[in-house]
């Protein structure tokens, strides 16, 4: 029944031409995903910001969720959805700290489908601190991301621009998915949405390179480097599935050659249908993850 239930699923995703991905084990990744709970990640951050290392919280959360490829929402009724209706695994990241006297919160979704061969469907970004917020939204749709920007300076905001090229913001869903998916050498990437609302650079491909390593214990280690902007990112990952992200690391050199490194040191997961608690009596739930 298994087995048919599977191949209905590959009939209906690519009845209408789509482009198979490969290198995801069906078998693993359903009897992991699709047990109708999420995968909760709370890290130890350390955040720069304005030249300083600042202490905080970052959650990585996991889910796959039934996606419509057209108007790039979650559906409400995948069933009646026919060949619209695409499987994504969505991570929401979330990253808390404190400058001075004001707090920042940061919220970064990303939509990338697990059985099509193409760049995450739909991405946002959302910056929010007591001077004001930002947003950003990215589509994919044929061929390019159609972005929206909307900020508060008025050198920014509002914008609308067209990118052709995939996204930094990506590469964990990737990892989760089969780190081997992840293209090694010179690549042209979308920088990640919180580091252009932090750095305030224009929203635009950039050049970079990736490569992979194998470190101690069961543990890889993913490196981007960018060629132009002076970021580099170090992934840290299981090597075997489910490929959990136990840490990451950004890595900034200033114009007057300081270094400065936002670290994300992960703590504690737990896997968790978090949308069913959501009672007084489940604030035990945040304890027990730390937060």
């Amino acid at each position: 029944m298994r087995k048919l239930a599977i191949t209905l699923t590959f009939l209906i995703l690519f009845s209408c031409g789509g482009k198979p991905r490969t290198g995801v084990d069906e078998d693993q990744f359903s009897s992991y995903w699709y047990q109708g709970q999420a995968e909760i990640n709370v890290f130890d951050l350390e955040q720069y910001r304005y030249g300083e290392k600042r202490e905080g919280t970052a959650v990585m959360i996991f889910v796959t969720e039934d996606f419509s490829k057209r108007k790039q929402v979650k559906l409400d009724n995948p069933e009646d959805a026919g060949a619209d209706a695409r499987k994504v695994i969505k991570m929401n990241m979330t990253r808390e700290f404190v400058t001075g006297v004001y707090p920042y919160n940061t919220m970064l979704s990303v939509f990338t489908p697990v059985y099509d061969e193409e760049n995450a469907f739909k991405i946002t970004a959302s910056v929010t601190e007591w001077c004001g917020q930002s947003f950003i939204q990215m589509n994919w749709k044929n061929g390019s991301y159609r972005a929206k920007l909307f900020s508060y300076f008025e050198s920014e905001g509002d914008q609308e621009v067209k990118l052709e090229g995939p996204s930094e913001d990506e590469i964990f869903n990737t990892i989760r998915l089969n780190p081997s998916i992840v293209p090694e050498g010179d690549v042209r990437l979308i920088p990640s949405l919180i580091f252009q609302r932090f750095s305030h650079i224009p929203l635009k491909v950039e050049r970079a390179s990736i490569s992979k390593r194998k470190i101690s214990g069961n543990q890889e280690e993913l490196s981007l480097e960018y060629k132009t902007i002076n970021r580099k990112l170090v992934v840290r990952y299981q090597q075997f599935f489910p490929f959990e992200i136990l840490s990451w690391e950004e890595i900034q050199t200033k114009p007057d050659g300081s270094v400065e490194r936002t670290i994300g040191t992960r703590r504690n997961m737990e896997k968790l249908d978090y949308w069913n608690r959501n009672g007084l009596q489940d604030k035990e739930l945040r304890r027990a993850l730390g937060l």
